[in-house]
């Protein structure tokens, strides 16, 4: 399962759920476009644990 369709069955759980999206792959158009898809966040990979502590505080924190 890709991060399209996982989101999709994870918004159906929960519409207000939090999700990073993370991939290798630069041309992928979840990565450019992530919040159109119901994503929060993205990161690329490989990433360090600097930039992942980041996103998701960001994430986590947003609306608060």
């Amino acid at each position: 399962m890709g991060g399209k369709e996982a989101i999709e069955r994870l918004r159906k759980i929960d519409p207000g759920i939090k999700a990073i999206v993370s991939s290798g792959y630069s041309n992928d158009p979840i990565m450019s476009d992530y919040r159109k898809y119901g994503f929060r966040g993205v990161i690329s990979k490989p990433y360090k644990i600097e930039d992942l502590s980041e996103i998701v505080g960001r994430v986590t924190n947003e609306g608060e």
